[in-house]
């Protein structure tokens, strides 16, 4: 948990933006002459900042961070935003998603998962001037004013989305940070991220980079949605329902490539031995700080608590609480305060889940114990926009001031999380002990080495060969070769 809430990854968030800032392009690959970052810009993205920052874990501290900034800030110069470099404020955050955003104000954000998926520091530079795309090209204010709903997943950031306002809900945390982000996400239309990559691959072509790498880079998003879906049990060649208004990965790639042939490129830095070593070191995956994901098991070592989604299902982490979805509903386990009542308790988590204009009208509180863990649960029935849905909450009471929640909403009837209800408990001294993090580790090729030998390192107990491929940017048929510098990911 202290995580983001991401019901969407790799080429959706890429392009994910809060908030418009000032500037004008054109559909071409030549942009107008955009304005500069307002006062008021600069007022609204001021106020944004911290709290995006406590979505995405908050910055991240490595040496990274200050890389990070000097690119995106060189990048982000090229736009006509600003007068100069330093009134962009570029943040590396610490985040296990594939993300990057840009907010008004001359505020750009990427996350370090993703930045571990890059393999040089031209493609660094082509997501960060993506994002700037976006706000010189005003897509923010040109979006819908409402959020795209669809399936349970919009059932529940709408039924949920009161937790997010205020009073004890604000103790939550931002719960449905991705879901809102998603809703920027679904407000895009093919033109819009069209113009982004086009203007990017300008921007980084002013920079003196390979434009080439804007196609790179979105050739290994595609590699790694591929893999997740794969993992996930899903088609390869299907998009997640928040890709739908989006151009599809391989179209993308192609015409970034022709995008980048036809620009008259200035550069053609790609930097990839310095940035690729730079990234030694730089954690990966979850932070064990605000808890792990390993296969369907959820721990928290700090927290020393932990349990499992059901079979089928897939568990992300968000700023304080995990989200676990699939086919049969969606469900979220979080923490609020807690006052020894455990039936005030469930009103508190229910009155949230209505919010201050809806009323939730629950069933009697029943009790039991789980994992030796006293239990108090209760399910409502409500109305959606989609029709009906079942809300059951079940609340875990682990100290006399110390409670966790799991909020379900599923089809009516239908009790596909019992067996995550059931499996919350302690984690033993031994289990704590044993949660290590995933570093990415940079490793030199020998003479004998091969794709498969090295992924026999990587710290993972399945796909290791493919997680290894689509990390370093590397297809079915490219030979490693001695004195090549490649990524792994080892346990810290």
């Amino acid at each position: 948990m202290k995580k983001w809430l991401i019901g969407a990854s790799a080429l959706g968030l890429l392009v994910a933006q809060v908030g418009a800032a000032p500037g004008v392009a054109k559909t071409s690959s030549t942009p107008a002459v955009p304005q500069s970052i307002s006062a008021k810009d600069k007022a609204t993205g001021a106020k944004a900042h911290p709290q995006l920052l406590a979505e995405f874990g908050g910055l991240y501290e490595g040496p990274q961070a200050a890389y990070v900034t000097r690119i995106g800030q060189s990048v982000a110069s090229q736009s006509g935003l600003a007068n100069k470099p330093s009134e962009f404020t570029v943040s590396l955050l610490n985040s296990p998603v594939n993300n990057a955003f840009a907010i008004p104000g001359g505020y750009v954000y990427v996350t370090r998962q993703l930045m571990a998926l890059m393999n040089n520091e031209a493609e660094l530079a082509s997501v960060l001037g993506h994002e700037v795309g976006h706000v010189a090209a005003r897509h923010s204010q040109k979006r819908n004013s409402k959020a795209t709903q669809a399936g349970l997943g919009a059932v529940l950031a709408t039924v949920l989305g009161s937790v997010l306002l205020g009073g004890e809900g604000a103790k939550l945390g931002q719960q449905l940070g991705g879901a809102i982000a998603q809703r920027y996400v679904l407000s895009y239309s093919r033109t819009q991220e069209y113009e982004a990559d086009d203007l990017g691959i300008v921007y980084l072509s002013k920079s003196g980079y390979d434009p080439m790498a804007a196609s790179t880079m979105l050739a290994s998003l595609a590699a790694q949605t591929a893999l997740d879906a794969r993992r996930a049990g899903k088609s390869e060649k299907s998009l997640p329902e928040w890709a739908s208004t989006h151009p599809d990965p391989a179209s993308r790639v192609a015409r970034a490539r022709q995008r980048a042939l036809a620009t008259a490129a200035k550069g053609k830095a790609i930097n990839r031995e310095a940035f690729i070593q730079a990234l030694d070191g730089m954690l990966y995956d979850d932070d064990p700080k605000q808890g792990v994901i390993e296969g369907s098991a959820f721990r928290h070592p700090e927290l020393k608590l932990g349990f499992n989604a059901p079979s089928g299902y897939v568990m992300v982490n968000e700023p304080q609480a995990v989200s676990i979805s699939g086919t049969g509903g969606q469900a979220q386990f979080s923490g609020a305060a807690y006052n020894g009542d455990m039936n005030s308790y469930i009103g508190g988590v229910f009155q949230a889940v209505g919010g201050s204009q809806t009323q939730v009208n629950y069933g009697t509180v029943q009790r039991t114990t789980i994992n030796g863990l006293p239990v108090a649960y209760a399910s409502a029935r409500a109305n959606t926009q989609s029709g009906q849905v079942d809300v059951t909450v079940y609340a875990y009471e682990f100290g006399p001031s110390s409670a966790f929640h799991i909020v379900a909403i599923t089809p009516v009837g239908a009790t596909p999380f019992t067996s995550l209800f059931q499996s919350v408990r302690r984690l033993s001294a031994s289990e704590v002990a044993a949660i290590r993090p995933h570093k990415i580790a940079i490793v030199t090729v020998r003479s004998g080495d091969t794709a498969k030998s090295l992924s026999d390192r990587m710290d993972y107990p399945d796909y290791k060969l493919e997680r290894f491929r689509v990390l370093n940017g590397l297809g079915d048929a490219d030979v490693l070769k001695p004195g090549q510098k490649v990524k792994i990911v080892i346990s810290g």
